[in-house]
């Protein structure tokens, strides 16, 4: 009776062994995958500083099919180390300041990869400026309505002391919104003589939340006052 038992716990070791010999034999990720969220060819700037915006890869030919996040920067881009293969790209349901569309990207990686993710805005920023006069911070830019389906909660101008700024909590030390704002040319001031007086560094970012919708779209870029 011992024999058999000393014979059974044999076998358990020996498959789980190979189990993992198994697991040890895929390929480590060499490959650089990189990309952006891009409507019309540009990137789509979005919150950054809590990994809260991401795109899904999904890959059959495992013995179970898995996806795992790729989290997109405040910037519109996203990168990660992968595997040669071919993978499939999407979006999670409601996640992102776009429609929830779910289209499916096909990616092949074979060596160091590029592709981008085109989505579909609620609303668009572009020709963003920003100018400071004394203690006034001034930004204008054009909003652009692509659906009709959302409508604007409000715009923001913001300042925080770090590369960081969103609408989030500790992601602005201080910041102004206008919540009448349409579609077309729009000015923010804000008065940042205590953000001066007090921070080390500041830097500024104008947003657009949508009503509805978790996530916000903002510049690419992050101004640098000081």
């Amino acid at each position: 009776m011992k024999t058999l038992i000393k014979v059974y716990v044999l076998a358990i070791l020996i498959a789980v062994t190979a189990a993992s010999c198994g697991k040890d034999n895929y390929d480590k990720p060499e490959s650089h995958f990189t990309g952006k969220v891009t409507y019309n060819g540009q990137a789509l700037g979005v919150r950054g500083s809590n990994g809260s915006v991401y795109l899904q890869f999904w890959q059959d030919g495992y013995e179970l099919k898995t996806s795992f996040n790729v989290y997109v920067t405040q910037d519109g881009t996203y990168s990660s180390m992968l595997s040669d293969g071919v993978y499939k790209l999407v979006t999670a349901s409601g996640n992102g300041p776009w429609v929830s569309a779910q289209d499916t990207v096909i990616v092949t990686v074979n060596g160091d990869t590029q592709k981008d993710y085109e989505v579909t805005p609620y609303y668009t920023l572009s020709n963003i400026n920003y100018s400071v006069s004394g203690n006034t911070l001034t930004a204008s830019f054009d909003v652009a309505s692509v659906t009709t389906d959302r409508a604007i909660e409000y715009v923001a101008l913001m300042v925080n002391k770090t590369q960081f700024v969103d609408f989030g909590d500790g992601t602005h030390v201080n910041w102004v919104r206008n919540s009448e704002a349409t579609p077309g040319r729009v000015e923010l001031q804000l008065d940042i003589s205590n953000d001066l007086a007090n921070q080390k560094a500041l830097y500024a970012r104008v947003g657009l939340k949508i009503d509805g919708v978790g996530e916000g779209v903002y510049d690419t870029n992050v101004y640098k006052i000081k």
